[in-house]
C-alpha cells in the first residue's frame, strides 16, 4: 500500500470563457488567482490557477478555458462534484452570495453528517461548499469575503461511476480507507491527510457515460511531498499493471498521469517547487508566465489571449 499520498493537490477542469471563469473564481468565490500561464500542450489557451494565498496543495482549482468549446455532458466516468471546505455556520452567507451572483441550481443538504450547499459553476460544473469543523487552513480573503466565511481549500471530490469496485481497490492501494456509505455514495478518507483528503464514489449503474467539454473535470491530482516520493508512487502503481506516463515538468510541480478503471484521469503531483518559483508570493498570478520554450513567442501568444481583469 502507498503511504506517500496525503490528499489532493489540484483539480483541473475546462471552461468556455476565460474572463467569465476568472470572474467567477476571484469574485464570486473569492479565491486568489495564483498563476496565469498557458496550457503547456496548447499555448494558445490559458491555464488559470485559483486557490489560497500561496496556492497550497489541496486548495488549487485550475482551468483550461477553450473559447466557445461545447459544454460537457454530465455522466459516469468522471469527477462529478468538486467539494470546498467552509467554516461551520457560513452556508447562509454563501447561499445569499451565490444567489446574488447568479450561480445556478443552489441546493442545501446534508451528507456524511456535514451540511453542504450544492451549486453550479458558469459552465454547469458541479460544486459543493461543505461545512468543516476544525479546519485550520486559512482562507484567501478576496472580493470582500471575510476569513470567518472564506473557502479553506478542498475537502475532496465525488466520482460518478458505473461500478465502484475497481476504483475502491485502487483508492485503498493509494492509502485511502473506506469510511462510510450514505445511499449510493461511499466515502474514502486518508487519516491525517492535508484537509483535501476525502473521495466519494457514487454508484450509478444505469447512467450514460459523460462527454467531456466545458464544465468537465479534465483530471484530478493527488499530492506527494517531492520527486523522490513521486517516483516511489510511480513504481508502485506500475507494478500493479497501470500504464503511467513518464515524469513531466509542469514548472510549479512535477506530474505523472494514469487512467483509472472507472475512466477518471489521475495525476500524482509534487508539492515542490510551488507557485512562488518564478514570482513573489505577494504578486502571484498578476502577469502571464510562460515555460521557457514558449518565451520566444511571447508577443504572439499574448496577442491571441483574451485580457483578464486584475
Amino acid at each position: 500500500m502507498i503511504t506517500d499520498i496525503k490528499g489532493l493537490h489540484h483539480i483541473t477542469s475546462m471552461a468556455s470563457d476565460a474572463r467569465q471563469n476568472n470572474a467567477f473564481f476571484t469574485d464570486t468565490l473569492g479565491l486568489r488567482r495564483v498563476k496565469k500561464t498557458v496550457n503547456f500542450d496548447d499555448p494558445n489557451v490559458y491555464h488559470l490557477y485559483y486557490g489560497d494565498e500561496a496556492g497550497t496543495p489541496g486548495s488549487v482549482m485550475t482551468y483550461f478555458p477553450f473559447p466557445d468549446v461545447m459544454r460537457g455532458r454530465p455522466g459516469v466516468g468522471e469527477v462529478g462534484e468538486t467539494q470546498f471546505a467552509v467554516p461551520k455556520g457560513s452556508l447562509s452567507f454563501w447561499q445569499n452570495r451565490l444567489s446574488a451572483k447568479g450561480a445556478g441550481e443552489l441546493q442545501a443538504g446534508t451528507a456524511f453528517g456535514a451540511d453542504h450547499l450544492l451549486f453550479k459553476g458558469p459552465d454547469g460544473e458541479g460544486f459543493a461548499l461543505v461545512e468543516a469543523e476544525d479546519d485550520g487552513r486559512k482562507a484567501w480573503t478576496g472580493a470582500g469575503i471575510d476569513e470567518s466565511v472564506g473557502i479553506r481549500g478542498f475537502t475532496g471530490a465525488k466520482f460518478r461511476l458505473h461500478d465502484t469496485a475497481a476504483t475502491s481497490e485502487l483508492l485503498g492501494f493509494m492509502g485511502y480507507q473506506r469510511a462510510e456509505t450514505d445511499g449510493d455514495v461511499t466515502r474514502f478518507i486518508i487519516p491525517g491527510g492535508n484537509g483535501a483528503d476525502t473521495i466519494d464514489l457514487e454508484l450509478l449503474p444505469k447512467t450514460p457515460f459523460a462527454r467531456q467539454g466545458a464544465g468537465s473535470v479534465h483530471h484530478i491530482a493527488f499530492a506527494v511531498k517531492n520527486r523522490a516520493k513521486q517516483l516511489d508512487v510511480r513504481k508502485a502503481v506500475m507494478d500493479t499493471g497501470y500504464q503511467v506516463t513518464p515524469v513531466i515538468d509542469r514548472d510549479y510541480f512535477w506530474a505523472i498521469y494514469f487512467r483509472t478503471p472507472g475512466g477518471v484521469l489521475f495525476e500524482i503531483a509534487t508539492n515542490e517547487p510551488g507557485f512562488d518559483r518564478d514570482e513573489d508570493t505577494a504578486h502571484l498570478g498578476e502577469v502571464l508566465k510562460l515555460p521557457a520554450r514558449y518565451e520566444p513567442y511571447r508577443a504572439q501568444i499574448e496577442a491571441g489571449l483574451t485580457p483578464l481583469a486584475a
